[in-house]
């Protein structure tokens, strides 16, 4: 029964591995396509810079003389009522530090009222337009904030390095790996144009085959949980598909989906949204699938003598748990991402069905509904096939030693 189970499992896995390979090759892009800059948000020109002095200004004098330049609208951003107001302003000088300008000098005012303010010796991006005149070719778009960002990496790596030791290490190799997967082969084969739901299904499944085996070894316990991973994602993406076309979802639905559109109008956008459901439903679901698989395991290795029907019992006692707190993350997850948008919602004091009804809340909750019946599915799914796999390697039951002649037998006389 066991050979024949993972027989069975080599005959599915074997064969989609293959596949996945063969996609692979087949979808793997050749570069992404060129284009000419908009100059809007993401598709500008950019350079590190420092700001080098900040000095207090009036405000009046200021927007009399029209020193304020058109850059970025979040650090040159006010309307004419801002622009008339009193107060004291500050201005920035600022130095580009890379690019074929480097060691020119910039000027930023920066209103009171700004949410961003500069500061001396800061770090800075600054946007860089060519077609504008030469004194309003530049503005500071952002701070640079490589950093801290690199130092919160470096303590994230250290705490799953030491607690984790070397399953650690090979989740944080597996986790350069997956983005390695996402920058050379998800995003380009999209841009391409190639089918984004057929990129996402290529390239979540190879993310999973190799992170899960490199994390947790070649062995019946992983296959099992790449089984129970690979059966949730399809049903993610059926269902995923159905309910985007019938809730007529175009996938966009903001300023930066709008740029991907009108940069590269070939693109699905609704198959780009289902995409991003599979690709992000995948990370839960490893969780969710290898905790399934390895409760199992445990169970048999406890009591080695449990048959399949009470190592599922048992399992699935555990992944009712599993199930409560990953659902109600997942929910808490998109919900904290759409805050600012609920926040407006409820300004406006739209009503819960019409919040519910418009195409950005629409999108988030057929994200989160879609992605958390895939996770509540694989909970049986996997539970019930690790039990399958283990009870069948449970040994018979030790057969009740024979009495021995002459002993308890109506033959055998009493000694007296």
């Amino acid at each position: 029964m066991s050979r024949h189970l993972r027989k069975v499992i080599a005959a599915i896995l074997i064969p989609f591995t293959a596949a996945v390979v063969v996609g692979l090759v087949v979808l793997w892009p050749g570069g992404v396509p060129s284009h000419k800059r908009t100059g809007v948000g993401f598709d500008r020109q950019t350079q590190q810079a420092t700001v080098t002095r900040v000095v207090e200004v009036d405000c009046k004098s200021v927007n009399a003389s029209s020193e304020t330049p058109t850059g970025d609208t979040s650090t040159a951003e006010g309307s004419s009522a801002q622009q008339q107001s009193a107060g004291t302003c500050k201005k920035a000088t600022v130095r580009v530090d890379t690019g074929k300008d480097k060691g020119r000098t910039f000027t930023e005012i920066v209103q009171p009222d700004q949410s961003r303010q500069l500061h001396e010796g800061e770090k800075v991006v600054a946007a860089y337009e060519p077609s504008a005149p030469k004194d309003l070719q530049y503005s500071v778009t952002d701070v640079n904030r490589k950093f801290p960002m690199a130092l919160l990496a470096g303590i994230f790596a250290v705490a799953v390095v030491v607690v984790g030791r070397i399953r650690g290490v090979m989740a944080l190799v597996a986790l350069a790996v997956s983005f390695l997967l996402l920058n050379l082969f998800v995003l380009p084969a999209i841009l391409q144009g190639s089918n984004p739901l057929l990129v996402a299904v290529v390239g979540s499944s190879a993310i999973m085959l190799i992170a899960l085996y490199m994390c947790h070894g070649l062995s019946a316990r992983t296959s099992v949980a790449v089984l129970g991973t690979l059966i949730s994602l399809s049903l993610i993406g059926v269902l995923g598909s159905q309910f985007i076309g019938w809730a007529a979802l175009t996938g966009n639905t903001d300023d930066n989906t709008g740029l991907i559109h009108g940069l590269y109008p070939h693109i699905d956008m609704s198959g780009l949204l289902l995409a991003g459901v599979i690709i992000g439903s995948l990370g839960v679901l490893d969780d969710v699938t290898v905790t399934q698989t390895s409760a199992v395991w445990e169970l048999h290795e406890a009591n080695p003598t449990m048959g399949w029907r009470g190592l599922y019992r048992a399992g699935i006692r555990i992944g009712r748990d599993h199930i409560a707190s990953v659902v109600n993350t997942l929910v808490l997850a998109y919900a904290g991402a759409a805050l600012p948008l609920l926040l407006l919602f409820s300004i406006a004091q739209s009503s819960v069905a019409a919040v519910a009804d418009s195409e950005l809340v629409a999108e988030e909750i057929v994200r989160t509904l879609v992605g958390s019946i895939g996770l509540v599915a694989s909970v049986p799914v996997t539970t019930a096939l690790a039990a399958l796999v283990v009870a069948a390697d449970r040994p018979a039951p030790a057969a009740a030693p024979a009495a021995a002649p002459g002993r308890g037998g109506k033959g055998r006389r009493r000694k007296r």
